[in-house]
């Protein structure tokens, strides 16, 4: 096996890419390339103290800076790209989040209006030890405190959209973007549809860790160096964003209401095991009722993010994805990378 190509991606203020569509590319890789990138978090670095309210350090609607676009050599429309998340840790030694009015699951929106007020805007820093892998929780309004494991993930990758759109780093959709599940940890490749010619990969949104359903919109939100393997499956259609874990594969579905983003990845999980596992539509229907986990994603965003996972040790012994995520695991653990490689940065 060669070597595979290396390119290392540390964006100016200046360089980020707000949107998926309608940014031209930063590079042109072909597929196999590695990708060794900082991504900034979802404040853009502003929101740096308990004081630095997001109404007054942010401008909407530059928010979730993402890393990239790439331009994938020979990536088509019905083609499908793999993302594999080799390592990704924590740039920094602390994390934000905060509570934003008319935003989170738990209070008046833009789209669920009341007479109810918006809840006011608070912030908690969050300190991370990236040794001991832990996020220390301080309580604003009491002396409690806990330090919880780290578990880093990507709230945000996807490719362009099809049909000419351009849509916002901070909305999910058959594309992928901000699904913000923390299934998009180290470890699991990432399979997004293709849509526009060289795919135009972006990525970022880092959390140090993040619970299900994001409840109040905002997770331990942060910095990252993230290195990702690209490579491209030919021929092969992926309809909506699906990752593949050594013990699960995972279907989304992004849309409002809340219950059709379940049937969108419910439908696409059997439709998965129609395709590769050899299943009836019927049969993948009642075995999927009884076997799936059906975690949220997201119930914040402007699209709802569900997942439908199902354990590969009750599947038939099947090749999915052309073997390409076993194949990417082999290339990741020759990688030189892991915490004790990767740059800190202020």
């Amino acid at each position: 096996m060669s070597d595979p190509r290396i390119l290392t991606v540390r964006p100016e203020p200046s360089e980020y890419a707000w949107t998926f569509g309608g940014a031209p590319p930063v590079a042109r890789i072909v597929p196999g390339t590695v990708l060794d990138l900082f991504t900034e978090d979802c404040f853009a670095g502003n929101v740096r103290s308990e004081k630095d309210l997001v109404s007054e350090v942010c401008e909407f609607p530059f928010l979730n800076p993402q890393t990239g676009p790439f331009y994938v050599e020979g990536a088509e429309p019905g083609d499908t790209l793999a993302v594999h998340f080799v390592s990704i840790e924590p740039a920094r030694d602390w994390a934000a989040s905060t509570t934003v009015p008319l935003f989170g699951a738990l209070t008046s929106t833009h789209s669920t209006a009341s007479l109810q007020a918006p809840l006011p805007e608070v912030v908690w820093i969050w300190q991370l030890n990236r040794d001991r892998r832990t996020a220390q929780f301080s309580a604003r309004d009491s002396g409690f405190e806990i330090a919880l494991p780290m578990d880093p993930m990507h709230g945000t990758v996807g490719v362009a959209p099809a049909n000419l759109e351009v849509r916002s780093a901070l909305v999910p959709d058959a594309h992928g973007g901000n699904m913000d599940t923390p299934e998009m940890r180290a470890g699991v490749t990432c399979y997004l549809g293709v849509n526009v010619e060289g795919a135009l990969l972006s990525l970022g949104d880092g959390h140090a860790r993040q619970g299900e359903g994001e409840t109040c919109g905002v997770a331990v939100e942060c910095a990252m160096n993230t290195v990702v393997i690209v490579e491209l499956l030919k021929g092969v259609a992926t309809p909506w964003p699906r990752l593949e874990s050594d013990t699960h594969i995972i279907s989304t579905g992004s849309a409002r209401p809340l219950e059709d983003a379940f049937r969108i990845s419910q439908l696409d999980l059997i439709q998965w095991l129609v395709r590769d596992y050899g299943f009836s539509e019927l049969d993948a229907y009642q075995f999927a009722t009884q076997t799936v986990e059906s975690p949220l994603a997201n119930v914040c965003d402007t699209n709802y993010t569900c997942v439908a996972k199902l354990r590969k040790e009750w599947l038939p012994a099947r090749e999915t994805h052309r073997g390409m995520h076993a194949r990417l695991r082999e290339t990741a653990a020759v990688l030189p990378y892991g915490a004790a490689h990767r740059p800190s940065r202020s």
